[in-house]
């Protein structure tokens, strides 16, 4: 593997370092180099959107119960079903034939750092109550860039047991001003007063 400091495993950054953050850069220089970063980028996306939303996916990936053969012939069939590029198919192959689906999630966050740092971004996980506007989309990057002085790639995700508020994660960093946390913290403060 090439190393170079854009992106370097490094201690300071455990999503990256690791096994998974080995797959993920493996993928990533490759797709560099195959000047498919955005496809890649846009399929393994797409794989984790359905791995968030889908039961039976999360079962497959996570299940020590399915045997290598089963998940290599169940990913097989969900890669062609979405038509990833063969590089992301291949990666996924691989994975499947390694038994490290478990940690598949880990991989494409890694990849996403990585391809962040690459393009000068900080990459930041928000969860919301409800799906967030084009407007407040925009507007949430424009008030994270000029928190944190460069530019946001923002990966949204739903979770309706917030209630309301944002969940924001940049690195280590988490910015929790959901509700559903302002609710429990003032329980918990009643119930030392009472």
């Amino acid at each position: 593997m090439r190393w170079n400091g854009n992106y370097q495993v490094s201690g300071k950054d455990p999503i990256i370092a690791g096994m998974p953050g080995r797959y993920a850069t493996a993928l990533f220089e490759l797709a560099e180099e195959a000047g498919e970063l955005k496809s890649a980028a846009e399929d393994l996306n797409a794989f984790a959107k359905a791995l968030h939303e889908s039961d039976d996916l999360e079962r497959l990936v996570s299940s020590p119960v399915f045997t290598a053969e089963q998940q290599q012939g169940a990913i097989a069939a969900i890669v062609k079903k979405a038509g990833y590029s063969g590089l992301v198919a291949n990666f996924f192959a691989l994975v499947a034939r390694n038994r490290r689906l478990f940690a598949v999630g880990d991989m494409i966050k890694a990849f996403n750092l990585l391809l962040a740092r690459h393009k000068g971004e900080v990459d930041a996980e928000v969860t919301s109550a409800t799906e967030l506007s084009k407007a407040q989309i925009k507007s949430l990057k424009s008030t994270l860039k000029s928190a944190v002085g460069q530019d946001v790639e923002l990966h949204t995700h739903v979770d309706p047991s917030l209630l309301g508020g944002l969940v924001v994660k940049i690195g280590s960093r988490m910015i929790d001003s959901s509700l559903k946390t302002k609710l429990n913290n003032l329980e918990t403060t009643m119930k030392e007063v009472g």
